[in-house]
């Protein structure tokens, strides 16, 4: 199985949708821009978001098993997916790559 690099790209925050429907929340999100992290055996690396990870899990585990060309071609690099979080108000985006 191979190793799967994953690197936070972008994180964007939605302060009108914020302020009209969610609650207050401190430290909602502490991922980082450009953080990287590396999963080995398609698991959740330390550190990693348990919620932007159930996101990512699918994608994970698809390319650390060989997948490539997900979704028929979308990626310049057939070894690599774009992933985003399902947080509606801060989503986050993930670059996830196939490594050796």
């Amino acid at each position: 199985m191979k190793q799967v690099k994953i690197t936070i790209i972008r994180k964007a925050e939605y302060r009108d949708l914020m302020e009209r429907y969610e609650n207050p929340i401190e430290h909602a999100c502490d991922m980082q821009l450009g953080a990287e992290f590396i999963s080995q055996d398609a698991m959740r690396p330390d550190g990693m978001c348990e919620s932007a990870w159930m996101s990512l899990q699918p994608f994970v585990f698809a390319l650390a098993s060989g997948a490539s060309n997900l979704y028929d071609g979308w990626m310049r690099n057939p070894h690599t997916a774009m992933v985003s979080c399902n947080d509606g108000f801060r989503p986050v985006s993930f670059l996830l790559e196939a490594i050796e």
